[in-house]
This record gives structure tokens, sequence and C-alpha cells, in this order.
């Protein structure tokens, strides 16, 4: 805790720096300076030479003040001072006692000693560069103690360039999880020496006894020059060495090779969110997936797929892909046959809506948990689509979660969004029913819960793709509204935070991702108009096309109604918001199903109004009910 508060105040500093900097250099040029003129006279400055020393202290703090902010001595020193910047300082304090000196040969009384010129200089500059070194030795001091465990004892193989680099990035990254107990090299001429505190503990053929006697876990091959029979060699005493054992490529390999060349990119929308990564609690995901059969409906989908590939890596006994579109369920199949040669991988055609098809799935396989990602999701699309809506995102919801409840699955984790919040569309009153209804099963097991977040990026139907081809095709990027805003985040990331999620459910919680700070939709699609190297206007023009069918300026994550309450993890929050009871559930999905059968619209809306008060129905669908009546006085509701 001592060490992670001296980071934290040190973090805090250099929110400041330049401030901090100036006072504690002003502070020095003055303790130089006194301190010069009493190693000149022994300790005891002569009462003729004060006059002298009134007049060079605030000589040599203004001209130094102003030589070392035209060398630009004041930022930057914190934590990465080097040879260069030390260079720099001595150049400053040079520099400045040079113009001191002309300064009080003109403004200074007769007698000035000139030695002290020279024990300021040399003073002034071991106190500047000085303790720059000493703080950026404390930091990464601090940074090192304070590094998270468990951290695996490492060796380094390879005390040179290389080597040392992956040394001091260790000790900067506390989030890598090494403790660097030494080198090994096969130079004969390194051997013993000390490099940045580590210890070059012999060669490659002493590698198993360094190992045993300093308990290493793991070596780093840190010799990107190694190639063909001398890295046959390294690995072949690795492996006699018995302990675990990684490569470090070279700068210019990564750069260059066609295996690694995919890990440079170019800045994508992504890194313009500014979000910082997600922290996962991995045994506590581990501990619900590993070795239980899982099953994901809608996994061909831009969330369903994501959540079949990190589900893999949990090693589940088996995971089912349940899904209609048979080319999306193809490609996923052969996607994670190649990256997890090992899983039990399922794919099963099948819809939601179709009960005995579900019924079959789950009798074959049993799942013990369920991720249900099918819907339809598209606002525009399903304002139109109404009735298609209400089968699929509600009864096709209600028959996996009754599927669920009568096959003992232990988990039921429903996929919703943001739209459920006081729902100005039909795509948003389906999703907050669904809710409803998936929660109506809770009475013990399965443990139902649902998860709530907003627009990623890359998904079906989002912008960024929609803008992307704009832009290709050198066509305007159509923008509905200059306000409208939406919350984002990554499909990795939200599929990650689904897992944290779900794992934390106890049953019967709505689960709410934070989503940051919502996004201009037209700032994103400048940024990508800019990221593309194109001109805003001159060469890609913006237009604003009006809101569409069932849209909002602003999306909300949960009302005023509902009682909020933090969680473990700082990106996820939980809602206890009105539930229905199973009883009244059922009246209301008799009422919707006759609905459906007899295409009544104007029905359907006053319907889901009943069952989700907050329901606000878009005008687009208020005129194909009511015609030429007033909204308002049809139905008491504004548009």
């Amino acid at each position: 805790m001592l060490f992670e508060s001296l980071i934290e105040f040190l973090e805090s500093a250099a929110r400041l720096q330049r401030l901090v900097v100036w006072i504690v250099q002003v502070g020095i040029f003055v303790l130089s300076g006194v301190a010069a003129f009493l190693l000149r006279f022994d300790g005891a400055v002569p009462a003729a030479h004060l006059v002298h020393l009134a007049w060079a202290v605030p000589v040599w703090v203004a001209v130094k003040v102003l030589v070392f902010g035209v060398c630009g001595l004041d930022r930057d020193w914190w934590r990465f001072v080097s040879v260069d910047d030390v260079i720099r300082i001595g150049f400053g304090n040079t520099v400045g006692s040079v113009f001191s000196f002309v300064a009080l040969r003109w403004l200074a009384p007769p007698g000035f000693p000139r030695s002290v010129y020279l024990l300021d200089m040399v003073i002034c500059f071991l106190g500047t560069s000085g303790v720059r070194v000493a703080i950026r030795m404390i930091r990464e001091s601090c940074e090192h103690r304070a590094r998270p465990e468990p951290a695996q004892r490492t060796l380094i193989y390879g005390a040179g360039r290389a080597g040392v680099a992956l040394l001091r990035e260790i000790r900067a990254n506390r989030r890598l999880p090494y403790k660097v107990c030494g080198f090994v090299d096969d130079d004969p001429e390194k051997a013993g020496l000390v490099i940045h505190g580590a210890k070059v503990l012999g060669s490659g053929q002493s590698l198993a006894q360094s190992c045993r006697r300093h308990m290493v876990e793991i070596i780093l091959i840190a010799v990107p020059s190694a190639r063909g029979p001398q890295m046959t060699r390294i690995l072949r005493m690795c492996q006699k060495a018995g302990v675990a054992y990684k490569t470090v490529p070279g700068l210019g390999e990564i750069i260059e090779s066609n295996g690694l060349a995919k890990h440079v990119r170019e800045v994508a929308v992504e890194d313009l969110l500014g979000r910082s990564p997600v922290r996962l609690d991995e045994n506590q995901i581990q501990a619900k997936l590993r070795g239980r059969v899982v099953l994901v409906t809608g996994a061909a989908g831009s969330i369903g797929s994501e959540l079949c590939r990190q589900i893999a890596r949990y090693q589940p006994a088996a995971l089912i892909g349940f899904e209609i579109a048979e080319s999306g369920l193809f490609e996923l199949e052969r996607e994670i046959r190649y990256a997890f040669p090992t899983l039990n991988f399922r794919p099963e055609i099948g819809s939601i809506q179709n009960p005995p098809r579900l019924g079959e799935v789950f009798r074959q396989y049993s799942p013990s948990a369920v991720y249900h990602a099918a819907a339809y999701k598209h606002v525009p699309l399903m304002e139109t689509h109404a009735f298609e809506a209400i089968e699929n995102n509600v009864f096709g919801t209600y028959n996996v979660a009754l599927a669920a409840a009568k096959h003992a699955v232990e988990d039921f984790v429903l996929v919703s969004s943001d739209k459920a919040v006081r729902p100005a569309s039909v795509m948003g009153a389906t999703k907050r029913l669904a809710e409803l209804v998936v929660l109506s099963f809770q009475g013990g097991r399965p443990k139902f819960v649902a998860v709530r977040f907003g627009n990623v990026l890359g998904s079906s139907g989002s912008v960024v793709p929609i803008f992307k081809r704009q832009i290709a095709e050198g066509r305007p990027v159509t923008v509905t509204h200059p306000e409208m805003r939406r919350f984002f985040m990554t499909i990795p990331e939200a599929v990650q935070l689904i897992l944290q999620a779900s794992s934390m459910g106890r049953g019967g919680e709505i689960f709410v991702l934070e989503m940051g700070e919502p996004v201009k939709i037209v700032d994103l699609a400048r940024n990508l108009i800019l990221l593309s190297g194109f001109r805003l206007d001159e060469d890609i023009k913006i237009e604003f096309t009006g809101i569409r069918p069932g849209e909002k300026l602003f999306e909300e994550l949960s009302t005023q109604e509902e009682s909020t309450l933090p969680t473990s993890h700082e990106k996820i929050r939980v809602f206890r918001g009105d539930h229905i009871s199973r009883g009244a559930l059922e009246t209301h999905l008799d009422i919707l199903r006759r609905l459906c059968q007899t295409g009544d619209t104007r029905g359907l809306v006053l319907e889901l109004k009943e069952i989700v008060p907050e329901y606000n129905p878009s005008s687009h669908l208020l005129k194909q009910v009511l015609g030429r009546e007033t909204p308002a006085k049809a139905m008491g509701v504004g548009a």
C-alpha cells in the first residue's frame, strides 16, 4: 500500500508537472548559489561578500529560469530522464552561468569572487540532474515493488539490447506477470555483470543449475538474432532446465515479418473512444463455464459469435451454436474448429420461434448454461415489422426460457439492449418485454439474468461499417441528426462484460454495462473521414437525413424508477426494477398472440403500452395505427 500510494502521489504531481518542476528548479537555483558561496568561504561568507551574494542569487535565478525555459527543461522529466536529458541539463547550466557572469560583471559591485561561478555551475548541474534521476529511480522502484502478485520468477536469456529492453518493459509495465531474477548469456565477457540491477548468472550451459538455484518458473528468450542451430540449442537447454519458455521477437521482425505484421496497425476508431481496458475476474468466469455444456442462441450474429469465441477459451465440455442462418453458422463452425481443435463444438440449425426444435436440442445436449443472443435489433426495420419483432424477440425469448426451465438449465443469460429503457421503438419495447419474460421465470433454478448495453462498434447494422462503405465509395456520410448520441463499446469488450456479469448473477437481476460517455454520431463520422485520409467537407461531406422511425436522440441505460447497486466490477452495475408475475405475463402473452394472428396493429401498440407503461410509440407507428386521428386524443401518449 505504501508503494502504491507513493506512485499515486507521483502521478498526481505529474499532472501539475510544469508548476512542480519550476518550484523545484528555482529552489535548486537558490540553494546552489548559496552553497557555492559557502564552499568558497569554508562555510562562513565574509560580511564584505554578502552584498555579492545578494546580487548573485536573484540574477542566477532569473537567467537560469529563462535559459531552462528556452531549452525545454521544464517538461517530461518525471519518468523518462535519459543521458540525452542530462546533456541538455549540462548545456543549460553552462549557458546560464555564462550569461550570469556577463550580467553580474555589469550589475554586481567590484570584487566578485570568480571561483563562485564555477562552483555554482557544478552544484546546480548536480542538483538539477540528480533530482530527475532520483525521481525516476524512486518511481521505477515503487512500480517494481507494487507489481501485483503472483508474478512468475523469470530468467531472461540474452543480455543484449533486446534483453535489456525487455527488462525495462517488465519493470515499467506492472501488468506483466514477471519478476526477473537475472540474465543468462553465452558471451563469457558478460558473466557476473550487473545490468540495471539484474545479474548475468552465467551461460546457457549452466541454465538448468541457475533455474534450480533461483526457483525460476519461466525463461524469456530475448535473442532475436538467433537462427537455426543456435535457436535449436537454446530451446534444448530450456527444455533440459524443465521450465516453461517463450521467445521475444526483435522489433524488426514484428514490423516486417508476415506472421507478426498484423500487430502493427493504423489508428482505429476504437482508439478514439478513450475506454480503459476491461478488468476481468478470469477465475470467476472459468468456474462458471469450464467443464459445462453451454448453448448460445443467435450464434452466428455479432454478439453471439463473439460469445462463442470467448466461451471456447474457458474449456467448456461442449459448446452448442444455435442459429437459423446456415451460412453464418457454417463460417463460425470452421473458425471455431480451427482455433479450438479440441473443443466439442456442435452447430445446430433452428429457429427460436420453433419450440419443438428447441426441445430437441435441449434434450440432446442438456445444456447447463444458456446465452440468449438471438433477436431482431434493427430499429427502423422493426417499426414496419412489429408483429415479426413480437414473434421473435418476445415469443422466441419465451420459448428459449421455457425450454431452459423444463430441462434443468442452471444459468440463463438474456442479452438485452439500452433501447429497452423508456423505449421509443417496437424493437426497444420488445427487448424490455423480453427482460420481463425472462425474469418472470425466476423462482429458483435456473438463475435468470439480463445484461443491457449500448451499441457495439462493427456489429451488424452498426453505423461504423455503413460509414466506412460510404467513405470507400466516395459518397457523403449520412447522419440522422447533428445531436444524435449513442453509447459505444467494442464487441469483445461487450462480450467480456456479459460473461463477467453472468458469473456474478444470483437470479432476477438486470445487469447494466458501464458504457462511458455517449458519443455524438456526427463526431464519429468526422473522425472516420479523417482516419481514412480524407478532408472533411472537401473530399467527403456529411449529410443529415433526419431521425428515422423509432429512434431517439439519446439512449439511456437505466430509468429513474429502477434502484441501482454497484457490483464488485467497476464497469458493471445491477438494477432491480419492476418485474411481472408469471400469471400476469401469460395473460398478456395470450393477448399478444391473438393480436399477432389477427394483424391488429392498433391493439398491439395498446397492449405493448399496457405491459411496458414507459413505452412511447413513435410518430411513424402512431400514424400507421391512427390514420388521421391525433395521437394524444386517441391514446393519451406523445410522439
